[in-house]
């Protein structure tokens, strides 16, 4: 865990907000100066805008919680992405020093002081980080999953359910075939991406065709007796990503909960009007990326405004806390997990020890 940052107060975080899409343009416009641009660059400034604004949301979440780790693991990420691109070295680490100038030209004292430390910690941290970084060991994949993932870039769905249901008639779980086979497989199709190798298009295609197999391959799963436990899922406002959240409801549902399933991007007042509705005995929720842990801690708050001591405990997993799994103490989530089947053994323990203070409490 790095150190920590000097946060920004709540006025000064909607200040930085609002400077955000002229920050991305004005170091854009440093990057392509509008004397000198050329008509087959317009593309590249687009890109190279919104990448500021990734940036910037990435930042925003650092100057709320402190915590630098979660945007110097995107900046490692995106220069390996820019670099497959053929964009310039040290661009990334230039763009990070000009938009340091800007806040610190644009945000008046201290608050311009802070914005303007956490940019240069970021390009030092990153910097140094690249300097001693080993090159990436290939993950090991098994040959299920190389072939799933062959089909799935092939666009191939009846290849796809082929290779799942031979897994399933050998008798592996459904959820042991989506932590084995499937998760690995959409993994590699999205480092594919990262090196330029698969488009954006075949990455939808891949997504559309896993929603469709983990469907039919639930379908035939045998209905487990229930447990009498309810859990509702969502991925948290501006979480676009839904599949590893798909796992997750399949795990709870295999050992006989009974799951509400709300998607990606769910609305914080909705899915608090859900659990009232519903009462669940476990609320999960599903971050990808750092600059959704504000809506995380939100959800969480408000929840803890409408229930009080009555609010069910919340577990959060996704991308983001598999890395730093120390953020969801920092957000007031009860637990997290880094995959389906731990995040059903999480939500055993959570309603265990909640029952363990409930009995505790009572008179003798």
């Amino acid at each position: 865990m790095s150190a920590l940052l000097k946060t920004l107060s709540p006025a000064a975080l909607r200040q930085f907000e609002t400077l955000q899409f002229d920050a991305a343009s004005s170091v854009t416009e440093r990057f392509f100066p509008s004397w000198r641009r050329l008509p087959e660059q317009f593309q590249r400034q687009d890109e190279c805008r919104e990448y500021l604004i990734h940036h910037l949301e990435f930042l925003k979440s650092a100057l709320q919680f402190g915590a630098l780790a979660p945007m110097t693991e995107y900046l490692r990420w995106l220069d390996s992405v820019l670099a497959a691109r053929n964009v310039p070295p040290h661009s990334l680490e230039q763009s990070l020093r000009w938009l340091a100038e800007y806040f610190a030209a644009r945000m008046a004292g201290a608050d311009g002081d802070v914005v303007h430390a956490a940019l240069l910690a970021a390009r030092d941290e990153f910097v140094a980080e690249a300097g001693r970084a080993d090159p990436p060991t290939p993950p090991q994949r098994t040959a299920e999953a190389a072939e799933f993932q062959a089909a799935l870039l092939g666009g191939d769905q009846r290849a796809a359910l082929a290779v799942v249901t031979r897994c399933l008639d050998q008798g592996r779980s459904l959820t042991e075939v989506e932590l084995e086979v499937i998760q690995p497989a959409l993994y590699g199709i999205g480092e594919g991406w990262q090196a330029n190798e698969v488009s954006v298009a075949q990455e939808h295609l891949a997504t559309a065709i896993v929603h469709a197999i983990m469907t039919m391959a639930l379908l035939r799963a045998k209905p487990p007796a229930s447990n009498g436990k309810r859990v509702l899922l969502a991925g948290v406002a501006g979480n676009q990503h839904s599949v590893g959240l798909r796992m997750v409801a399949d795990s709870f549902q295999l050992a006989g909960w009974e799951v509400q399933y709300l998607g990606a991007d769910v609305p914080t007042p909705s899915l608090v009007q859900q659990i009232e509705a519903w009462c669940p005995h476990i609320v999960g929720l599903a971050v990808s990326f750092a600059q959704q842990l504000a809506a995380v801690k939100d959800a969480i708050v408000r929840m803890n405004q409408r229930f009080g001591a009555a609010r069910p405990p919340v577990l959060i997993g996704g991308l983001a806390i598999n890395h730093f799994g120390w953020l969801a103490r920092m957000v007031g989530a009860d637990g997290c997990a880094a995959d389906a089947q731990a995040a059903v053994a999480e939500a055993e323990r959570l309603l265990n020890e909640k029952d363990n203070r409930c009995r505790g409490s009572r008179p003798n």
